[in-house]
């Protein structure tokens, strides 16, 4: 009976996702210039690294203002970042009940130049392509919407990054209603991506901006938005921008580790979404290894679902699709510690301590 429950369960979420990646808006390959004024928002913490190879590439997008915050950077960040002419602002401390980052997205936005009628919060692991900016603006104003996130076309190396990084894409893609979620009123279907996220002005400052408490700032803001009446979602990005999130297990493992606690509204959250997903996916193949045919369907059909969103967002399909099983397993793991941290208080991200505090 379970392995058959799966087995429909995986077969609705694949045909979900492919109605999804034929909905999926598109971007302009060679969008008009923007004829509204833009501020492309860069906050940096520690990213020596990254932040010059990113700053290159915003400053290569026609007619915007590229404004960079560092927050506290203990490394070179800062000095790269002004040896490229931008203006960096010196961020302040966040303030009690305040993470970095929203904090740091706030005071960018405030600094921007009060004729930007659009903002571009942007990560420092992103890479635009030199139309990027105009695409998404063309596309917020094409479809009348408020705000749209072009989801970056994720790069992987190491072989945690391939087995969890593709998780991304196919969850919005496989449970996601994109096209309603884009205009419905309900914030639990808001989604967005603060690696490359496009807002008008206005409906930004009717949200109140970026979230405190938030460690998932980008969905926090996306509610917010909701709340107030905003229009939008994810948009394909995929020949907008790329993005290496983490470089290995260590990276990813703590990455994962500072904010999965809050991806699910909780632990009750967590557990009934990992037991979903586990029952869709991985009770499907354990009964395949047995040799049942409905178990292989099963198992089949959640390939065919990583391999539809390689191929729709530039990803990688083989022969990584085949262990979509261990996928789900290894990000029941990460969940499980980040949970576990969180209730401990053992929770770091460059140099700050995740509370329960913070929850």
């Amino acid at each position: 009976m379970l392995v058959a429950l799966g087995t429909a369960a995986a077969l609705a979420g694949t045909l979900h996702a492919a109605a999804n990646a034929r909905r999926l808006r598109r971007p302009d390959p060679d969008p008009p210039p923007s004829t509204v004024d833009v501020s492309v928002l860069l906050p940096v913490r520690d990213e020596a690294a990254d932040v010059a190879g990113c700053l290159r590439t915003l400053l290569a997008q026609p007619g915007v203002e590229v404004l960079v915050l560092d927050d506290g950077s203990a490394d070179d960040t800062r000095a790269i970042a002004s040896s490229l002419g931008v203006r960096v602002l010196a961020g302040t401390p966040p303030p009690p009940g305040w993470l970095g980052k929203p904090h740091a997205c706030r005071q960018l936005a405030a600094a921007a130049r009060p004729s930007s009628e659009v903002l571009v919060f942007v990560d420092a692991d992103v890479r635009l392509a030199p139309h990027a900016v105009a695409a998404a603006v063309d596309l917020l104003q094409r479809h009348e919407l408020d705000f749209v996130s072009p989801y970056p076309r994720q790069i992987t190396g190491t072989v945690a990054e391939r087995l969890v990084q593709p998780l991304l894409q196919w969850s919005w893609l496989t449970l996601l209603p994109l096209r309603a979620a884009e205009r419905s009123a309900r914030p639990s279907l808001a989604a967005a991506n603060g690696q490359f996220l496009v807002v008008r002005r206005a409906a930004y400052e009717r949200a109140g901006g970026h979230q405190p408490h938030e460690v998932l700032d980008d969905l926090a803001l996306a509610r917010a938005l909701r709340r107030t009446g905003a229009r939008g979602g994810i948009v394909d990005g995929t020949t907008l921008a790329t993005c290496r999130m983490y470089d290995g297990w260590p990276a990813l493992r703590d990455g994962y580790g500072k904010s999965l606690w809050a991806a699910f509204g909780g632990p009750a959250g967590a557990a009934g979404v990992l037991a979903g997903l586990g029952l869709a996916y991985v009770v499907p193949a354990i009964a395949a290894l047995r040799g049942s045919r409905i178990g292989a369907l099963g198992y089949a059909a959640g390939v065919a679902g990583r391999v539809l969103t390689a191929r729709r967002t530039g990803g990688r399909a083989w022969p990584d699709a085949l262990a979509h099983p261990a996928s789900i397993g290894t990000l029941a793991y990460l969940t499980g510690r980040s949970l576990v941290g969180h209730r401990r208080g053992t929770l770091r991200w460059k140099r700050r301590v995740i509370s329960q505090s913070d929850a």
